[in-house]
Formats: C-alpha cells, structure tokens, sequence
C-alpha cells in the first residue's frame, strides 16, 4: 500500500511536471516539444527542486542553500534550460552571501552563453543589483541600460517587474529617488505577484523616506510589512521595518523603534543579509546611547563593526561614532581619539561614495546622452550618403576615401600623442621613486620636503623630520642574500607608507636608510609616530621568505621648533640623533632637543613614554 502511495505521487510530480514543460513551449508544435516533454517525465524531481529553490531564495536562505547543493549534485541530469536556471540560483547564491566577484563572474558568463533574452535578463538583472551592493554604480547603471534593452523581449510579467524593481533599488541608491519612485509604482500599477508586491513596496518607502514624503499613516507601511511577512520574504519586511523605525525615531519615538528592531533582530540574524544586519545593529546603537545605555549600544556598535562588508559605509561610520561618544562619556579619551579617527575615516569615505553615487548617474547620463546624439548622427549622415550616392557616385567614393585618410591621420596623432605622453608619465615616475620599495628617491624626497618646509614656514606650521637605519642591515644580506635583504626594504618601507599621510614625504635616502617629513606634526608627536614605526618594524614576520631574521632600527627625530626650517639642518639634526641610537644600543628613538635642554638630545628607549624620556632627558641602557 505505501509503495503504490509512493508511486502515486512520484506520477503526479511527474505530470505536474510535464504540464509546466508544455507551457514553456508555448506556441511551438507538438513534434518540437517532444523532447521537452521526455526530459520533464523523466526528471520530476529536478523540476519540483528548481521550482522550491526560486520560492525560497530570498524568504529562506538557509533552505534555499541547502536545495541549491542538491541542484547542483544532479546537474548532469539537466538539460540546457535547467542548467542555465541551476547556474543563475548559483550565481544569485554567491551575491547573497556577499561574494561579489563571484556572483557577476557567473552572471556575465550566463549572459554570454545563453541565448534565451528571459534568463539574459536576470543574468543582466543580478549583475546590477551585485554592481549597486558592491558601490560599484557606474558599472551598475550601464549593466542596467543594456538589460533593460531586452524587456520588451520578456513576455513573463513577474520576470518583468523583476527587472524593474532592480532598476528602481539602484536609482534609490544613486540618489534619483523620484526615478527610483517612478519604477516602483510602474510595478504596482501592473498589479504584480505577492513577492513582487512586497519587493516594490521597499522600493517605494525607502523612495518615499528619502524624499521625506513618507505617509504620516504608520497603517500603510505596516500593512506592507504584513504582506511581506506572508510571502515569507524576511529580509524585505525587516527593511520596511527598517524603515518605519527611522520615522519613528526622527519623530521623538526613539522607545517604539528601539523596541521594534530589536523585537526583530533574531530573524533578521538568521537571514545571514549582512548589509542589513549591520544597517539595524548600528541603528540600535545610536538609538541606545541617546537612551544612556552604553554598555548595550556598545555591543551593538561592535556587532555592526563585524558585520562590515563593502557596501555598509553609512553604518560603519554611524558605528565608530557611537563608540566614539561611548569613549567620551566615559572619559576614556585615548580610546575616544582612536574611535573619533575612525569616524572620521569612514565618515569621509560615505562621502565620498555619496558624490560618487550622483557623479556615476552624471557620468552615465551623459554618455547615454552623447551616444544617442551619436546615433542621431551617424543616421544623419547615412541620409546624406544615400542622396550623395544617387547624385554622383563617384563623389561619394571620393567622400569616404577623405574621411578614411582623416580617420587614419587623427588615430596616428592620437596614438603617438599616447605614447609619448605614457612615455613622459614613465621618465618622471623613474626620475622621482626608489626603483626597490616604490617610495620617493632621495632627489624628488629633497625637492618635496623642500616646498612643504616652505610652505609651512609661511603659514607657521610645525614640521617633524624622521631619520631612521636598520640596524646590522649587512649581515642579513651577508647571511640570507640580496633577494632577502631587498624583501626587507619593501616591507619597512610598507610599514610607513601605512603610517604617513597623502600630505607627509616618505623617502628612501640611500641603502637602509629612511626618512619621513611629517606636516603639521610636532616632536612630541613625531616621537610617538617613530616609537610606533620602530614597534611595527621589529614586528615584520619573515617567515614568507622562509627566514628567521629579526628586523629592528635606530632613529633620530626633530622637528622645526628645534632645528629651523632649512632641510639640511633638520636632516642632520636628525642624523646626529640616528647616530646616537646606534651608539646606545640601536633598536631605539632619539629625539633632538636644544642645547639649552641638557646635551642637546632625549633618548626613547623601547616602550618608554614621552614622560619618561622628559625626566631622564636621556639615554637608558637598552
């Protein structure tokens, strides 16, 4: 009786199956669909695991990565169809979990290999969603112009809307929320599926938000929520919820949006969405230190901070600014400067991606624009061609002959003008670094140095000169090898480079020897700066080059409230005081003072502090 149950439902998969093949074949014959239907008969079971896994890719991830593996184990089995449709869930799978590369490295060789416009649509559709998670928009407002080329071609509506939803999500992003507005409602209008439905209604608040036109009815959204919540679609509710909670907040009705956040911060966790995940996390944060609950804002903010992926600059800074309030009310001030820098770094680069948002839809704007006025053009010319060709033919051959010759001669000019520009980029590249490391040579470090110590000295900045030498550098190259010893100047000169600013000189004066001009910097900063790069020094692990050598340096620091502004001066100052170093055991700080300050110098042992070295105002044994 259980077998004959078994058998019974394996048919009726079977037939579904089958039904859902000849509706794929529309309007083909008979004869054409043939083999469809042998496939479809003979692989139910392949049919009914596509069809769950698109039900369950964004409302169940956990499921849908789990039907998503036994897809994959019984790909020999499927025929082209059910190949590109197992391919695109892999590639949709990849962008979930934030492998961008991944995802539109799939998607762009589906679109390649297919010649169905339904699945290129997706295809084209995932790389711009995946270009809009990356922050890559110029790359996503491009893919998008092409994709949507093919929509006229899609006869399945939710496929359709879709591709709209998507455009609408990156206008929202680019910061055209009334294109983004327009595209969302274009979906309602059509009245769409329940997934659909839910997909348009967080484009179109979130639209709505950013306009600040959101309803004053809180019924509205809700209900949406409701409908997302229905068709299971977890991560599109909690991003309305998301929303509604900012309007809660920015309306003084911080406890109510705290309370539903955080009421929902379990399955949002489940959902594995990162972007989202530290979107909420860093809300919440913020929302509890207005509250006064630090400790609880704290864990928050550092949740958010872990969750950092590349398109959660907002939250980043909004995170670091938390922690950096955190620090401050509890009179931690180190700890508040060392969080506020990282505010103020990830502050800037929200920024900067903000303009770069609108500067993508500008740049795309236009060459849409240019390129239609191309089109324009090129059809305008092809007219005049045509009546140049029935009035006399050979003037028309005379005509292209011209414009082939002019063609050439401005290639040939542009292509030389090319290379000799490449080849003036190449001579003030070589003239101006340090072949090895990459870093300024000592000519092009002099000339720098010499026009930031200018200008500072008019705008009465102070200025601090490091000098630092590796200490024994000769014995690793007499015992490890040249290649070794040149391995070891790359990665010195990469742990400063990582301590210096866009605005200081960072420069190689010769062998092992190095020296960094910092603006702006006083010697009591200067002598943290250089504990903290001889610290990163003696820490280089070389066990890449299959070596065990210890790498330390000696170095001397003064600055221009000691030494002047004349170069020469600063930077034998700071070679005396190199030299002293060296003298008292290498591995080892040495600050110039003024001869008036005890013998002219301060010695900064390994992990002393700048007090230390003011009350010694010496040397200590190393």
């Amino acid at each position: 009786m259980a077998t004959r149950r078994k058998r019974n439902k394996v048919t009726t998969v079977g037939r579904r199956a089958t039904i859902r093949t000849i509706l794929r074949c529309g309007m083909l014959s008979f004869a054409l669909c043939l083999p469809f239907l042998a496939m479809a008969a003979a692989s139910p079971g392949l049919e009914t695991l596509l069809q769950q896994a698109e039900e369950a890719r964004s409302s169940d991830p956990h499921r849908f990565q789990r039907l998503l593996g036994e897809l994959e184990q019984q790909i020999d089995r499927a025929d082209k169809a059910q190949r590109e449709q197992i391919e695109y869930l892999r590639a949709y799978g990849f962008s979930f979990r934030g492998h961008y590369d991944e995802a539109i490295r799939h998607a762009r060789a589906l679109m390649e290999s297919s010649t169905n416009p339904e699945i290129q649509f997706r295809a084209g559709a995932l790389i711009v969603n995946t270009h809009a998670l990356r922050r890559q928009f110029t790359d996503g407002l491009r893919q998008l112009e092409q994709t949507l080329t093919l929509v006229d071609k899609i006869q399945s509506a939710k496929l359709r809307h879709h591709g709209l939803g998507v455009a609408s999500y990156l206008y929202n992003q680019v910061g055209q929320y009334r294109l983004g507005l327009r595209y969302a409602d274009r979906i309602l209008e059509e009245e769409p599926d329940a997934r659909t439905l839910c997909f348009a209604n967080q484009a179109r608040f979130d639209s709505l938000y950013n306009l600040g036109e959101l309803p004053s009815d809180d019924d509205i959204v809700v209900e949406a929520i409701n409908q997302c919540d229905a068709s299971h679609e977890t991560v599109t509710a909690n991003g309305i919820r998301l929303i509604l909670a900012k309007k809660w907040a920015e309306s003084n009705r911080r406890k109510q949006a705290i309370a539903l956040m955080d009421g929902h911060l379990k399955e949002i966790e489940e959902t594995g969405y990162t972007h989202l995940i530290a979107q909420v996390k860093a809300f919440l944060a913020e929302l509890l230190l207005d509250a006064g609950e630090y400790a609880a804002a704290e864990t928050y903010a550092n949740e958010s901070l872990a969750q950092n992926t590349p398109g959660s600059t907002s939250s980043l800074a909004s995170a670091y600014k938390t922690m950096y309030q955190i620090a401050e009310a509890r009179k931690d001030s180190e700890t508040a400067l060392v969080y506020y820098r990282r505010y103020a770094e990830a502050d800037r680069a929200y920024l900067n991606e903000v303009k770069a948002r609108e500067l993508a839809y500008q740049m795309v704007r236009q060459e849409i624009l240019e390129k239609s006025q191309q089109i324009q053009r090129l059809d305008s010319q092809n007219q005049l061609l045509k009546l140049q060709r029935k009035v006399e033919k050979q003037a028309g051959q005379n005509t292209r002959l011209i414009i082939i010759l002019l063609v050439v001669l401005l290639a040939t000019i542009a292509y030389w003008a090319y290379k000799t520009k490449r080849v003036q980029v190449s001579l003030k590249h070589l003239a101006e670094t340090d072949a090895l490391t990459g870093i300024c040579n000592r000519h092009h470090f002099t000339q720098s140095a010499g026009r930031t110590l200018s200008q500072c000295e008019r705008n009465g900045e102070e200025v601090a000169v490091i000098m630092f030498d590796l200490d024994h550098f000769k014995s690793i190259n007499d015992r490890f090898g040249h290649p070794a010893g040149d391995w070891v100047l790359k990665q010195v000169a990469q742990v400063c480079q990582s301590l210096c600013r866009r605005i200081d000189v960072l420069g190689r004066l010769g062998g092992e020897e190095f020296a960094m001009l910092m603006y702006g910097c006083d010697l009591r900063s200067a002598i943290r700066l250089a504990e903290d790069c001889r610290t990163r020094i003696a820490s280089i692990d070389t066990s890449e080059i299959g070596q065990r050598i210890q790498v330390t340096a000696s170095f001397g620091v003064t600055s221009t409230a000691i030494s002047g502004y004349v170069l020469q001066r600063l930077l034998s100052d700071a070679d005396r005081m190199l030299y002293q170093s060296k003298a008292q055991g290498r591995n080892r700080v040495t600050a110039f003072r003024a001869a008036s300050q005890d013998d002219g110098e301060a010695s900064h042992t390994p992990g002393a502090s700048w007090t230390e070295v003011a009350e010694t105002q010496g040397a200590r044994p190393g």
